[in-house]
């Protein structure tokens, strides 16, 4: 009977040790690292973009990372511009919802004064920017900024319609703004005071109104970019749209409003707005819902990214994918060097899942080390046996190794870090005296790495030629993938006051240009081939692009390379280290010097894959160094 209940007793304790211990589990916290996306916003406001900003993200309802930028507080209150029509869509559905209006309601149905097409277009349309509707008042006339809509849509009526209804997608507020009227006739009650009853009061949205003209007389209610808002309380407006419409389990939306604003509204309009093929290197025709974009769809067509980004710089977004929604408030100061706010915001998102990725991968080691110089490098490891290094491409980041990473992790130590002035690490002044090969031995010393496989694209593979030159003996062995020796000035030759002019005036055009043009005619370079989209290369590439800082073409860069002093440091010594030149066979004919200069080079051609082998053709490109590196496995275990 004693032994019994020592059984039984014993159970007990274990069974709840175990609760214990899957308490103990399920509380640990997810760490999530987002410095590099802080120092993103916080250099927008440092060069004097805005004056101040904020950010709020929030995952499975539960705020991952908050902050305040410059001169802005939790009080802060800021026009949002175009983010204000996501608030005037829903603020439309509600009225929908009470069925005193319909999507498919023609405009003259309310406002018999609209005799021409423009009668004819449906509040859909309306919301959707297919109305045919001119987007804003003409050149030379007043502004619409009115103290009423019954007044602003007096001075739309008269208006030429400057497309066929449905025809063409021409984003603008105008067409709105008859939208909110006709809302205005069939509730009874005048815009703010359907927005406020509606949408605000229920979402705790005390201080967000479209915006007054002036302290007397009426509001302003420009649907299309009238409204104000603080942090908070769209952070509440997010909420209840990624539950479908309910918000702190109170219904605000009906799950039929939800799926008509996501859905396609677009149809078979032409599409001559750029802003998603510039944002997310789509081509996609149903990029636009109502009152918001569709910025990534899935296989079905359905919304996955959604958001209504400003000119001014707020930006609201939904990523359904990850479970994450998030704002940034932040108001225009100053468009200068070429920045846009309307199409810089949008990057971030996809630094929030750089984030989650990197909190959420298994088995990796990452952290920063310290360069000689202080500077430091974000590197990230994982699997066993001997090290092997991947080093980047120029405007790319450390994710250009995704598809390499963990398949060679298989058989390897694998680590990828990201260089100097790239990615997540420090970022370089211009009188800084430092190599690439340099940080490359600092982050092999301070992880204890004597020997290494090192492995580089482009930019990397003349990283990997630097190496070679200067540190022979801490290799294993050296891969250059489409880049050998870059013909520029080395260490031993300072900018001139010549070439320090050439470089300011180069600097001055790329800005002028604009970042986000430039930016695009890079990308343009990579992934178009003949005339013709690469499309294995579009979205990775452009990924890494658009997070890309563009330090590099606005500065006098430092000499990181050894440029045209690497071949006779070459040529200086023996060579003895297995070398391999990786070329895709669209690139076959280019010559390269590595293979005269060091006698162990030889050259491997990749099938169907051009510059950037390793994304065009990942199965190939691991096919090929893989078997390298088995050949000297093999050397290496006969010599034993």
């Amino acid at each position: 009977m004693k032994n019994a209940r020592i059984i039984i007793l014993t159970s007990i304790l274990t069974a709840i040790a175990g609760v214990a211990s899957s308490q103990m589990k399920a509380k640990t916290p997810v760490v999530y690292d987002f410095s590099y996306l802080d120092r993103k916003i916080g250099g927008w406001v440092d060069s004097g973009y805005y004056k101040g900003a904020s950010i709020i993200i929030v995952k499975d309802d539960e705020v991952i990372h908050q902050k305040y930028f410059g001169n802005y507080t939790p009080e802060t209150v800021a026009y949002i511009a175009s983010a204000g029509k996501w608030l005037a869509a829903a603020t439309i559905a509600a009225v929908v919802d009470d069925g005193k209006l319909s999507w498919d309601d023609q405009v003259k149905k309310w406002l018999p004064e609209f005799k021409d097409q423009k009668g004819e277009a449906t509040l859909r349309q309306l919301f959707s920017h297919t109305a045919g509707y001119p987007d804003y008042q003409p050149e030379g006339t007043h502004p619409d900024n009115y103290q009423t809509l019954k007044e602003s849509v007096a001075h739309i009526v008269d208006l030429p319609a400057d497309a066929a209804l449905g025809t063409k997608f021409k984003y603008g507020g105008l067409a709105m703004q008859v939208a909110g009227r006709m809302a205005e006739l069939a509730a009874g009650k005048d815009w703010e005071t359907i927005f406020q009853e509606k949408i605000a009061e229920p979402l705790g949205m005390q201080l967000t109104h479209f915006t007054p003209v002036s302290n007397v007389g009426g509001q302003n209610p420009m649907l299309g970019g009238g409204a104000r808002s603080s942090r908070e309380d769209y952070a509440h407006f997010l909420n209840m749209i990624i539950h479908n419409g309910v918000y702190k389990g109170k219904r605000i939306l009906s799950e039929k409003a939800i799926q008509e604003m996501q859905a396609d509204q677009v149809g078979n309009a032409e599409m001559t707005d750029p802003y998603v093929e510039n944002t997310r290197a789509s081509e996609r025709k149903d990029v636009y819902g109502l009152g918001e974009w569709r910025e990534e769809v899935d296989a079905k067509g359905n919304a996955t990214l959604i958001s209504s980004p400003s000119w001014a710089g707020a930006y609201p977004w939904i990523d359904k994918k990850n479970h994450v929604y998030g704002f940034m408030l932040a108001r225009v100061a100053e468009m200068k060097n070429g920045f846009n706010s309307f199409l810089g915001s949008p990057v971030l998102p996809l630094l929030v899942r750089d984030v989650l990725a990197q909190a959420n991968m298994k088995n990796v080691k990452h952290g920063y080390v310290t360069t000689v110089d202080g500077a430091k490098l974000y590197y990230e490891e994982t699997g066993k046996g001997e090290p092997l290094i991947l080093i980047h491409w120029h405007s790319f980041d450390r994710t250009e190794w995704d598809p390499q990473f963990f398949e060679l992790a298989k058989k390897y130590r694998v680590i990828r870090y990201d260089l100097r002035g790239y990615g997540w690490s420090s970022m370089p002044s211009e009188n800084q005296k430092a190599l690439h090969a340099d940080d490359l031995k600092a982050l092999m010393d301070q992880l204890h790495i004597a020997k290494a496989h090192i492995v580089g694209l482009s930019l990397g593979g003349f990283i990997v030629t630097d190496f070679l030159a200067l540190y022979p003996g801490r290799l294993l062995s050296a891969t250059a993938a489409s880049g050998d020796f870059f013909d520029v000035p080395g260490p031993g030759q300072l900018w001139t006051a010549k070439e320090a002019e050439i470089q300011h005036e180069k600097i001055k055009t790329w800005q002028a240009k604009g970042i986000q043009a430039s930016k695009q005619e890079w990308f343009n370079k990579l992934t178009v081939r003949n005339g013709k989209n690469v499309e294995s290369l579009r979205q990775p590439v452009w990924n890494m692009i658009y997070k890309w800082d563009a330090w590099q073409p606005q500065h006098l860069e430092p000499r990181f390379l050894l440029g045209n002093e690497a071949e006779a440091r070459l040529r200086a010594q023996k060579i003895t280290v297995p070398v391999m030149v990786l070329t895709g066979d669209v690139d076959a004919d280019v010559p390269d010097r590595l293979l005269k200069v060091v006698s162990s080079a030889k050259q491997v051609i990749i099938p169907n894959a051009g510059h950037v082998s390793n994304l065009e053709n990942p199965d190939g490109f691991n096919e090929k160094l893989l078997a390298f590196l088995n050949t000297i496995k093999l050397k290496e275990d006969e010599k034993n």
